[in-house]
């Protein structure tokens, strides 16, 4: 999971960086009070009742256990500063005090040396100092950690509460600013136009006065307009639009002696009325714009603040709940509620002013979609080039796969034996530009799904970035695809077996699912954590990543014929050769009964999991059990399509017939149940839609346009049947199994439909935190903040490189064509040879 501090970054404007709550710096006192609290912990382990004894003394301003032996503690300390000598010091007094004042003789041998052992010797009076020096020593320790642990404490305090005062002082001054300035244009708009303006706010619903606003008049008509038809009448070309608001009382008649003159005024007036409504519009799209940041700016800080006290309480758990008053929501800029409430105002006035009161609309126009990177330069350029030559190749493979068909019989591409190949690959291939779709829709309609998917900003790329590296996969495919196409049918010249070119574009694909490395392995450390989900708590982008697999069974059974393909060395076989002596460990027990039916049934048991364990995490029956019983309902009807062999078998019997029938009719049952069960919870719970009070859609959509929704409902409802379908492992016998050639038609269906599933996905789980991953509902939109994803490392595609790579092509394209047609000539004056002689 990514940290905190990299959201808070990349979300921060840059304007206002100096404002924000500084996580980093409470952080950094937080891992050091950390380590000193780990020291406690060590010496708590190694003396626990000593420990607790000078603890508690300390806390109760009392005399520790060891207050008697201060004045050794004392003396040694002042022995300390005059010698360093420490404790080999106190050794060396004590040695001194036990020398015998006289001469000492050589002992006798016949001495008696009884009375000796009452003596205490020098070696045990040192050891005793050496144990009474410890015992000092491991207070003095203690005494020291616990100070040092109270100054972070209280220096964590001052931190946090003046963060807590600099950013509400920000943000109301921020807010007051904003609702001067807007009243400041609602009293501009008021005076321009001599009109009392209308407040939406204390407009009911549906009356007359709301409609005639300043700027959108119902338009009656007026002795202008009634002039301005007559011109047209005459044929004249005049102004489509309304005229401006200052003619509307004139008492001035305008009948038939309306002349250039007038007409020119006209024009005149309504250059002037554009000009006002665009200077309007924009102040005020700028306003919302800047109410959103500052929406923006109070969750991230309130979030900030309870990210970090909650640190605070693990770290320092003798002072834990001290600061849950200080971060309640009122205390942190109220959850940034009067500024939405301040943002609402705004949607309105715009909706009153421009939009004939359509919310929809209005919200639409405030916030202009981003292109984050899809602007026009030079980029762009090579991506349209490319995708240019993409597409000719696209038409190439289709033309010559049809009129091979039509002309000569051959069969197509479809036909071929390696085209699970070129299926397999190709189902990777069109989920990686669905994913750039997804980003490049997500980021355009400001849904964060960088902060939603817990993503490093450093490392996202751009949709721009995305699409390139599609496209150019996409070349080397579609010219792979070629040239087997050409080598099968005997087109052009091969001196190695046709199978090659299936291989090399294998090869290809895993050395990208495998390089570069720094990227890829955040891609296989995310798909290990879904594949081992009960071991681990799922985050939202693993279910994600989790659903999308259930999208993907057709695509993983292609890719273990792929593997069986390239590991068993059939692309060293002729590809003419009969079908049946081909592809034999395809037809074994092992691959068609057991590795197929377990790779369909892999991504469900994988959701099914990952739903158990959140169920587990949050002890919430609904909807975790709920969303587990879908895919236990997908799982039957897999495993009947997989296993059960009675409504399979063709035979004359009645008995097998009417058995099979009952259990055909079972699981036509079951199929039924599982597609809309799963479309009732796509639309309901994934998308938080179907509420009648809207329509049947929901509260404050993203998407401007509602016709949206509908399609996608609808397609979903149909697409969700078809998904049930590809459940069904190939080859089963099944008369209900789709057939071979409509494999990669519902492979692609299912992804698209994966796709917009997950465009509506993020939109409802940005507004609702819907599957609760997150401890704060709301969820900052998606601002350009001068923060840069992606590698900032990496050199940008100049103008010059990208025209170096265009020239060299179009070189190459040139020269190819004219070598054709110098062939072409000289083959057709070899045959006009030929014929004279004849």
């Amino acid at each position: 999971m990514v940290e905190f501090g990299l959201k808070l970054e990349d979300n921060k404007v840059a304007a206002w960086g100096d404002h924000y709550i500084r996580y980093e710096v409470l952080k950094e006192c937080l891992d050091k009070a950390k380590k000193v609290r780990t020291k406690l912990d060590q010496l708590k382990e190694k003396r626990p009742d000593e420990y607790m004894k000078i603890v508690e003394s300390m806390q109760n301003g009392l005399p520790t256990p060891s207050a008697s032996k201060e004045n050794l503690l004392a003396t040694g300390s002042e022995n300390d500063e005059k010698s360093p000598g420490g404790l080999e010091t106190i050794v060396e007094q004590e040695a001194e005090q036990t020398k015998p004042l006289l001469p000492q003789t050589p002992p006798r041998p016949d001495a008696n040396y009884g009375a000796l052992q009452d003596t205490p010797s020098l070696i045990a009076r040192s050891m005793s100092t050496l144990s009474e020096y410890l015992g000092i020593s491991f207070e003095r320790q203690v005494r020291d950690a616990v100070k040092e642990l109270d100054k972070y404490a209280q220096e964590f305090d001052v931190l946090l509460m003046t963060d807590v005062e600099r950013v509400n002082s920000f943000y109301n001054r921020k807010l007051a600013d904003l609702q001067g300035r807007l009243d400041l244009l609602k009293d501009g708009v008021a005076q321009t136009y001599s009109k009392r303006l209308v407040d939406p706010e204390t407009i009911q619903h549906g009356e007359n006065e709301y409609l005639e606003t300043p700027l959108v008049r119902n338009r009656k008509k007026s002795m202008v307009l009634e002039a301005v038809e007559k011109i047209q009448r005459r044929g004249s070309q005049l102004i489509h639009r309304r005229p401006s608001p200052s003619m509307d009382n004139t008492n001035t008649p305008l009948g038939e002696g309306v002349g250039e003159e007038n007409d020119q005024d006209l024009k005149q007036e309504k250059i002037q009325w554009d000009r006002e409504v665009e200077s309007i519009q924009r102040a005020l799209m700028d306003l919302y714009r800047r109410a959103k940041l500052l929406q923006n700016y109070a969750i991230m800080n309130y979030t900030g603040f309870i990210k970090i006290v909650k640190k605070h309480d693990k770290t320092l758990k003798e002072h834990k709940g001290r600061y849950q008053q200080a971060i309640r929501p009122e205390n942190i800029c109220n959850e940034g509620k009067a500024v939405e409430k301040l943002g609402e105002y705004m949607e309105k006035l715009y909706a009153a002013w421009f939009c004939d009161r359509n919310l929809s609309e209005a919200r639409a126009q405030l916030l202009p979609k981003r292109g984050d990177g899809l602007e026009m330069d030079w980029s762009q350029m090579r991506l349209g080039y490319r995708m240019g030559m993409c597409s000719i190749l696209g038409l190439w493979v289709c033309w010559d796969c049809i009129w091979g068909m039509v002309s000569h019989g051959d069969p197509t591409i479809g036909g071929r034996a390696a085209f699970p190949v070129f299926r397999a690959c190709g189902g990777l291939l069109l989920l990686q530009w669905f994913w750039g779709c997804s980003v490049w829709i997500w980021t355009r309609y400001r849904i964060n799904y960088i902060f939603l998917f817990d993503f490093n900003p450093n490392m996202c790329a751009s949709p721009l970035t995305i699409f390139n590296e599609a496209v150019d996969h996409s070349l080397v495919f579609l010219f792979i695809m070629l040239l087997y196409y050409k080598a099968g049918a005997h087109a052009i010249p091969v001196h190695a077996p046709a199978g090659i070119f299936p291989l090399a574009l294998i090869l290809y694909t895993i050395y990208n699912l495998l390089l570069p490395w720094r990227t890829r392995r955040l891609m296989w450390g995310t798909i290990w954590g879904v594949v081992t989900a009960p071991r681990t708590s799922p985050t939202f982008f693993d279910g994600y990543v989790g659903d999308i697999f259930t999208s993907m069974v057709k695509v993983f059974q292609d890719w273990a014929w792929t593997l069986g393909f390239a590991l068993s060395g059939d692309w060293l076989l002729d590809q003419d050769i009969a079908e049946s002596g081909k592809h034999r460990w395809s037809h074994t027990t092992w691959y068609k009964n057991i590795l197929i039916p377990l790779l369909t049934l892999l991504p469900l048991v994988i959701r099914f999991n990952q739903c158990l364990r959140r169920f587990a995490d949050t002890g919430q029956r609904f909807p975790h059990l709920a969303n587990a019983f879908k895919y236990a309902l997908s799982q039957t009807v897999t495993l009947f399509g997989a296993f059960h062999p009675l409504y399979m078998l063709k035979t004359h019997d009645t008995t097998s017939i009417r058995s099979g029938s009952i259990f055909q009719i079972f699981w036509v049952a079951t199929f039924v149940a599982s597609s809309l069960y799963s479309f009732t919870w796509d639309v309901y719970m994934d998308w938080g839609l179907g509420r009648p009070a809207y329509k049947f859609l929901g509260p404050r959509l993203m998407f401007p346009k509602q016709f949206i929704y509908y399609i996608i409902i609808a397609s979903d409802f149909v697409l969700r049947f078809a998904w049930v379908l590809t459940l069904v492992p190939p080859n089963s016998g099944a008369d209900f199994a789709l057939p071979q050639y409509l494999t990669a038609v519902s492979m692609m269906l299912e992804l698209f439909r994966r796709t917009i599933w997950g465009f509506l996905r993020l939109e409802n789980e940005h507004r609702n935190n819907t599957s609760g991953y997150r401890r704060v509902d709301f969820v900052p939109l998606h601002f350009s903040t001068e923060h840069s994803h992606g590698y900032n490392h990496e050199k940008e595609h100049r103008g010059s490189s990208v025209l170096f790579e265009v020239v060299v092509v179009t070189l190459l394209v040139l020269a190819a064509s004219v070598a054709s047609v110098v062939a072409a000539q000289h083959q057709t004056e070899m045959v006009r040879l030929q014929n004279n002689e004849l």
